[in-house]
This record gives structure tokens, sequence and C-alpha cells, in this order.
């Protein structure tokens, strides 16, 4: 099932996530619909605040994206991304491992139309549960760690433009007023509706 994307200006996208406790079919149907959604969207990762839920929770599908110059650890061996992908990160935990820093263009499926340079760590180390609670680490550079800080972002209520160099975000100052508008006004003729 398709779900509505929350866009910037909405609460749930400042909020910290919950700890994910029951491993249970309905954690299994949300990720499933997260994914489906995702992709239907073209991106790359969403985390569950950006459909509404306010849970350590996110997704990421990087296959035919990534490659191999980027080589996956997971839990110690060394994978191809069809063993990885589709990711789903249950209690994320991101350890960023020392080296370079590097600025790359960033999109946001929850800041449609705005883009700007984001300065991350070039690699990193992701610890997080399957859809059973089973742990897992795993270790990549490139543009999975880059997802993986990104959407480990939005976990702790963080939000890609926190990130950005004051004068870019000043830069999109008038189009990020005006997306927060749009998204006020829709949310409340939505609530006006069921009312």
């Amino acid at each position: 099932m398709l779900l509505r994307i929350t866009h910037y200006g909405e609460p749930v996208l400042r909020q910290r996530g919950a700890t994910v406790k029951t491993f249970d079919p309905a954690l299994a149907a949300l990720a499933r619909d997260m994914l489906e959604t995702m992709i239907a969207e073209e991106g790359i990762g969403l985390a569950a605040q950006q459909v509404g839920k306010a849970l350590r929770l996110f997704v990421a599908d990087l296959l035919g994206r990534t490659s191999e110059a980027e080589p996956i650890r997971l839990d110690g061996k060394i994978i191809p991304p069809a063993l990885l992908f589709p990711l789903v990160a249950v209690n994320p935990e991101v350890a960023y491992v020392p080296g370079e820093i590097k600025a790359v263009e960033e999109g946001c499926l929850s800041f449609p139309g705005i883009r700007g340079d984001i300065a991350r760590p070039l690699a990193v180390k992701l610890r997080y549960q399957d859809l059973q609670g089973q742990p897992h680490v795993v270790e990549t550079s490139g543009l999975l760690a880059r997802v993986f800080q990104h959407e480990f972002d939005h976990v702790e209520g963080v939000l890609f433009i926190d990130r950005m160099d004051p004068s870019d975000l000043e830069a999109l100052d008038t189009k990020l007023k005006k997306l927060k508008r749009d998204t006020r006004l829709r949310l409340k003729e939505s609530h006006a509706t069921t009312r």
C-alpha cells in the first residue's frame, strides 16, 4: 500500500523515533509499504518519519546504483549488493569511520524540488536489527554510506537542511518558506475535510 510522504513543515519530521520493541507482522507490513512507497517515489531511502511514524526505522534500496568500488561488508563478510537490498533497518545506529569528509548534492522526498550540498564522512558502520529482531552490522562507503547517514538523521529528527552551509540555506529560504506554507495549507484542508 502506498503511503503519504510527509513534507517539510509537518512536526513528525522533527521527532526522534521511538525504539521498536515489537517485531511483528504489523512492523513487516509497515516496512513493505515504506519500500513500495519509496520505489514509487523514485527514492533510494525512506525513514518512518517520512510516512508519519516517529519510529527508529528506515528502508533503503540502491540495487543497480552502487558500484563494485563501494564494498559492502555485512557482519564481517564482503557481500554483493543483491544480498543486502532491499534493506530494512530497525533501531539503527550509525558510527562514522574516521577519514575523508566530502560535500555532495542531496535531495529528500520530504523536500520536493529542493537540493543542496551536504558534507558527510565517506564511510560508516551501521548497526541495526532486521524484521526478526536479529542484530547486524554493515560497513560501507560512498553513496550507501551517505544514504545511511541521511536516513539515520531522519530517525533522529534531523533534516538535511540542518546540515547545509548557512549561505546555501539562505539561498533556499524562499523555496523552503513556500514548501512549509503549502504543507500547512494542505494539512489544514485535509483536517477540515475529515471532520
